[in-house]
């Protein structure tokens, strides 16, 4: 199985200079958008393979996409999704570590919780989206997770996708910044490590190949698709 990782593009909250400003769901900003269909473009042109995956028998250049129920992993999948002319499926469990929420002080009586997307918006929104695991009514109920709790459910990721390691598939999960780190953490038996850190720029993609027992990685935190005035 190849598995590749792409961090969802810029969004409202990564552009802040005050966090208190921060919302709990957080769409693109215009450069994240930008950043999106670059990356969209990137995948669908097999820029992610090497020339001779590229040049075999006319496959898919990604057989599955998935992403988190958050906006910003939405609006990024998006385009890759029509680019590649796959659907996407809703991850939920790939959702950034902390889930939805506002923190206005005062320890857990200041956490507000948001529900975030419905299944009826993301299929009205989001046109060829399969929501797993959305209700009629959101999909979190956490308050502000644990980071923890975070952590264990990148460990059930990773197991999930580690089931699946002799497939012959090459799957493509939009996700988040800490969560990546975590899963790839998960994936590689490095957790809890908090001192370690794998950064991702705003789409940033992650290149893994995952056989029985084994882990290798190709590349990390490529941004060839992107130019100097986009990153972030």
């Amino acid at each position: 199985m190849d598995v590749f990782i792409i961090r969802h593009g810029q969004s409202y909250n990564n552009a802040l200079e005050d966090v208190s400003d921060r919302l709990p769901d957080p769409p693109l900003t215009e450069k994240g958008a930008r950043q999106a269909e670059r990356v969209a473009l990137h995948l669908s042109s097999g820029g992610h393979l090497l020339e001779t995956e590229r040049a075999s028998n006319g496959r898919p250049f990604l057989d599955e996409l998935h992403c988190s129920a958050m906006i910003r992993a939405l609006e990024t999948a998006r385009p890759i999704g029509e680019a590649i002319r796959v659907s996407t499926h809703v991850w939920v469990d790939i959702h950034e570590v902390g889930g939805l929420f506002l923190d206005h002080g005062d320890g857990e009586a200041g956490i507000e919780s948001f529900p975030g997307k419905t299944r009826p918006q993301i299929e009205d929104e989001f046109e060829g989206f399969v929501p797993e695991g959305v209700g009629e009514d959101g999909w979190w109920r956490g308050g502000k997770e644990a980071e923890q709790a975070g952590r264990g459910r990148a460990i059930g990721v990773a197991e999930k996708l580690m089931a699946r390691a002799e497939e012959d598939v090459r799957i493509g999960l939009v996700s988040h910044g800490d969560f990546i780190s975590g899963l790839l953490k998960a994936l590689g038996d490095h957790l809890p490590s908090r001192g370690l850190w794998y950064d991702h720029h705003n789409t940033a993609v992650t290149r893994l190949r995952l056989s029985s027992g084994r882990l290798v990685v190709n590349y990390m935190n490529r941004v060839d698709h992107l130019t100097d005035d986009l990153l972030s």
